[in-house]
């Protein structure tokens, strides 16, 4: 098992087949350059009334999507993770929240591109009601806030609007119907 460094794009992750399968682990580099299909995790914040999602702006030194809007706290699965222990590590990490348990919101498989390379990546989403307090991790998150089910589709609705594509996808399974 190779070893763990601080560089991001260094780090190990879990690598699948098209199937969800685990099949190995390579270094997060190499996946994102060989277009190797992998896994990611993330967790939807709704606010305890209901009403709001929690929105952030990742930060520019990102590997992937650097800058973009998202409304999941995520990131890659770890070996010998499962998806729900790697949401619950990627949401303390990234906004200080600590749980122990996440609904299940939506999932599906992107066979996609990023900067002209193939990216291959089962996606989890799940969901937790928490009005925070959030604590950044500077590293992942320049800023955050609030919003309601409504703004955040408005903003979608602009192509051009630079929002994680990945989430992009997931968002019609996370969201309120406008009943």
């Amino acid at each position: 098992m190779a070893t763990m460094t601080s560089k991001p794009a260094d780090e190990v992750v879990a690598v699948y087949d098209s199937e969800r399968n685990v099949i190995g682990e390579a270094p997060r580099s190499v996946v994102y350059a060989d277009g190797l299909w992998h896994a990611t995790s993330g967790v939807l914040v709704r606010s305890c009334d209901g009403e709001r999602i929690y929105v952030h702006r990742r930060t520019d030194t990102k590997s992937i999507f650097p800058g973009m809007h998202d409304c999941l706290a995520g990131g890659v699965v770890d070996p010998g993770e499962t998806i729900e222990t790697a949401a619950i590590r990627e949401l303390e990490e990234e906004l200080g929240i600590v749980t122990t348990s996440l609904r299940p919101l939506t999932d599906l498989s992107w066979d996609g591109t990023w900067q002209g390379k193939p990216m291959r990546c089962h996606m989890f989403a799940f969901e937790i009601v928490s009005d925070g307090p959030f604590q950044h991790q500077a590293s992942e998150i320049v800023d955050g806030w609030w919003w309601t089910d409504a703004e955040l589709r408005e903003h979608l609705a602009d192509p051009a609007w630079p929002f994680v594509p990945d989430t992009r996808l997931l968002v019609p399974g996370m969201l309120r119907s406008l009943a």
